[in-house]
């Protein structure tokens, strides 16, 4: 039971949101599965691929301990499921927070400020830590999506701001489970001269900037898409 460990911690993650996805008095959210799924897995295939390059620069290893031993790339199988299921559950809350409290967006001029500090804070640790890799990558794709932010001033970070401070609670205890927090060994490990040693509990504080730019990225395509009349529903959310 224990080699199922990260594949259960996927699926169960998942389930829950997936699940009210269909509900059809309120959100029906199931209706936007194509330009929700395109959005997912066009983001999924960049950040995958960033993971296996770490994965063969020993930035990060998986135990075998807690997987069923499928791998592909020096990737498990659980990983690449990751990367579909905990976004699908991550940024359904956002759009569950945006139909129940429509009125809870933050006025455009905070979210500027807000923006350039996240900007100026990531510009920071990026360059003074370009030694190492994981931090580098992950706050500096970060600080390029604050840049862009700037430039373009998309909405949706209106409310994405605060919906990432409730999406991060129920991430931090699903990224604790894979670093250790709740099993005799972590089902990720990382190689600390590679990051900046800070921890949240047990995770990383760069996977606060990778979390972020996987499921704001996401937001941004999906947004993107539902617009496109290919994807259009004529319920729009």
């Amino acid at each position: 039971m224990q080699s199922y460990y990260y594949l259960l911690l996927d699926v169960f993650s998942f389930l829950i949101p997936f699940l009210f996805s269909f509900e059809k008095k309120r959100m029906h959210f199931i209706q936007h599965w194509k330009a929700y799924f395109t959005a997912i897995i066009s983001v999924g295939i960049f950040f995958i691929l960033w993971d296996v390059y770490f994965a063969y620069e020993d930035v990060w290893g998986f135990n075998d301990q807690y997987l069923i031993g499928l791998r592909i790339f020096k990737l498990p199988l659980e990983e690449y499921l990751f990367f579909l299921l905990i976004p699908y559950a991550s940024v359904f809350i956002h759009y569950a927070l945006k139909y129940f409290f429509p009125n809870i967006i933050l006025p455009k001029n905070i979210t500027r400020a807000i923006t350039y500090i996240l900007f100026f804070i990531g510009l920071i640790l990026s360059v003074y830590n370009y030694d190492k890799m994981y931090t580098f990558v992950c706050i500096g794709l970060f600080t390029v999506l604050m840049l862009l932010q700037i430039i373009f001033e998309w909405k949706y970070a209106r409310r994405f701001y605060l919906s990432f401070i409730i999406i991060f609670i129920p991430f931090f205890f699903v990224n604790s489970a894979l670093t250790g927090s709740y099993s005799e060994n972590p089902v990720v490990f990382y190689d600390n001269s590679e990051n900046l040693g800070i921890r949240l509990g047990t995770i990383p504080v760069e996977d606060a900037f990778y979390c972020f730019a996987l499921l704001y990225s996401i937001t941004l395509v999906f947004e993107y898409l539902k617009t496109k009349k290919s994807f259009h529903s004529s319920h729009e959310n």
